[in-house]
């Protein structure tokens, strides 16, 4: 469909350019960009705060937000670069085959703005206000700019067409070393990093076109700790990650 005509502007038209004020940062168990899940919802075992800045933290703005399971985040790709392109790889396409950016949820667009659903797990106003947060894909120090309640009566529409990403993606088998079992249990957090860790993987978060099995070990960072794992196959040639060492960053629990 093209649509042939040329908007006129009208000498009261608003501006085309705009300044916005972050409400809140993220506190994320994402320290960098490589294993951040290509989508909300993916990994439920995330867990983030979103800590809101003066003057947004006045309890009064989030009255009656605990009524809602999910909210509906508008925030800023701030670690993506500010050029951007109007064609796009997208990893479902395989990284090779291009699509319009606005056809996308790349994070190198316009404006670098991102849309995220997230579940409210919880609104701490002891001291300003913290919102705890789950399943989400946010880097920390993510800077929010909007807070919307999530209405699926208005808002789920199943029957919607869904181009090239009819569906979720596959997930990968997770496996862990015994060595990696034990450091994950004498932590006090053990069993949720565990948790994290698995679902983390299971999205595969190589390069689209690196999806056989590597000599190469990979790396990526959740919470204080390096997880590295690489790609194998088991017995039936089914391709697995295995964790194969998880170190401590900085003083861990």
């Amino acid at each position: 469909m093209t649509d042939k005509t040329s908007p006129r502007i009208k000498a009261d038209s608003p501006p085309s350019s705009f300044t916005l004020d972050a409400i809140g940062r993220i506190e994320s168990d994402y320290p960098d960009k490589f294993g951040i899940p290509r989508q909300p919802g993916l990994v439920r075992a995330s867990r983030a705060r979103l800590v809101l800045l003066p003057p947004y933290d006045d309890p009064l703005t989030v009255r009656a937000l605990e009524d809602f399971s999910h909210l509906w985040l508008t925030f800023v790709f701030h670690r993506s670069p500010t050029r951007w392109t109007p064609l796009v790889r997208p990893p479902r396409l395989g990284g090779n085959a291009k699509v319009g950016v606005f056809a996308s949820r790349s994070t190198h667009r316009p404006n670098r703005l991102g849309l995220s659903l997230v579940e409210l797990t919880g609104i701490d106003t002891s001291k300003g206000v913290r919102l705890g947060l789950r399943g989400h894909d946010l880097l920390d120090g993510t800077p929010v700019l909007d807070i919307k309640p999530y209405l699926p009566w208005a808002e789920s529409l199943p029957e919607a067409r869904t181009g090239f990403a009819p569906e979720a993606p596959p997930q990968r088998p997770v496996v862990f070393t015994s060595e990696v079992e034990a450091m994950l249990a004498a932590r006090s957090d053990g069993d949720s990093l565990r948790e994290l860790i698995t679902q983390v993987l299971a999205q595969d978060p190589r390069p689209a076109y690196r999806n056989g099995v590597e000599d190469r070990r990979y790396g990526l960072r959740l919470r204080d700790v390096d997880v590295r794992f690489r790609a194998e196959a088991d017995a039936s040639g089914e391709i697995i990650l295995r964790v194969v060492e998880v170190v401590n960053v900085r003083g861990g629990p």
